[in-house]
């Protein structure tokens, strides 16, 4: 599994960033990002004579100071009635519940414990480099890992779900007194790493452990194709040497799902703003794809 797989996987849930990160404390100090601040992401739209639906693709989390809430984006955000995201706005105790229900390892198991000799050393070896404590995960699955750690990595480099866009979106909603809904459950985000086998988690995240060293430039590369709004270049790095199986469960599957909803939403009257991981509106079979296929446009707006 290459490092994009791993920012592809990262890029698509945003389940992993409403967990816990006081790990991030023990973080060194954070490194400087090289990302521009001046930024016109991509913004499509499907429309009909009494409806409009508009579709940005976010990044979970950004550096401060990215100036992107501007412009068309604006303006289709604060004429809309309804702010759609992957998930609604949970509190910490319903992210917690979800965690314990379905990242937790049975008692008396420990991730370290499951890992032989040679994992063991490697998994070791690349949190002490990150200043992280190797036993601080011990009681989770390895998916659960294999999320964190790129958010462990990116928060050192300044990177935050507090500036994500998500997040903002949520601040500004919040000040319009303006409705937020979830596409889906937090349960529904984390049954698809929790179905992987035992193995395939456990292949996944040493994958994340070897591969985050490279995490630095190829994290500023895909900021910097969103804040271009280069969906083709963004959707071409993402899905580089991709892998079939997590590509149809984190985004084929769920792009099918959301151009349902969207379809269906069509039928009433009203705006909405509908902010999903930028993986899922470009490439193929992105929500556009799956959208044209059943005769709705998806016109660019930026």
């Amino acid at each position: 599994m290459t490092f994009r797989r791993i920012l592809f996987a990262f890029a698509a849930s945003a389940a992993a960033l409403l967990a816990p990160s006081a790990f991030a404390e023990q973080a060194p100090v954070p490194a400087p990002v090289a990302v521009p601040t001046d930024a016109r992401p991509a913004l499509w739209k499907v429309a009909d004579h009494d409806t409009t639906i508009y579709l940005f693709g976010t990044i979970h989390v950004l550096p401060q100071g990215i100036d992107w809430y501007k412009g068309p984006i604006r303006q289709a955000f604060e004429h809309s009635d309804l702010l759609m995201t992957e998930l609604p706005d949970l509190s910490t105790g319903e992210v917690a519940a979800a965690m314990l229900k379905q990242g937790m390892l049975p008692k008396g198991q420990t991730l370290r414990g499951l890992m032989n000799d040679e994992q063991r050393g490697r998994y070791d070896a690349a949190l002490t480099k990150i200043g992280v404590q190797p036993a601080m995960f011990d009681h989770n699955r390895p998916w659960v890992v294999a999320l964190l750690l790129p958010l462990v990595r990116v928060q050192q480099l300044g990177f935050d779900p507090q500036h994500g866009v998500e997040s903002q979106l949520d601040k500004r909603a919040k000040e319009l007194k303006r409705p937020r809904q979830g596409l889906e459950t937090i349960d529904q985000q984390f049954a698809i790493f929790a179905g992987l086998s035992e193995a395939g988690q456990m292949e996944y995240l040493m994958a994340v452990v070897d591969a985050l060293p490279e995490i630095d430039g190829q994290i500023n590369t895909m900021v910097g194709h969103w804040a271009k709004g280069d969906a083709a270049a963004l959707a071409k790095f993402l899905q580089a040497d991709g892998d079939k199986v997590l590509g149809e469960a984190l985004i084929h599957n769920r792009n099918r799902i959301w151009a349902g909803w969207i379809a269906e939403r069509m039928k009433q009257p009203g705006t909405v703003f509908i902010a999903v991981g930028t993986g899922h509106l470009g490439g193929k079979d992105s929500v556009q794809d799956v959208l044209a296929k059943g005769g709705y446009k998806a016109a660019r707006v930026q």
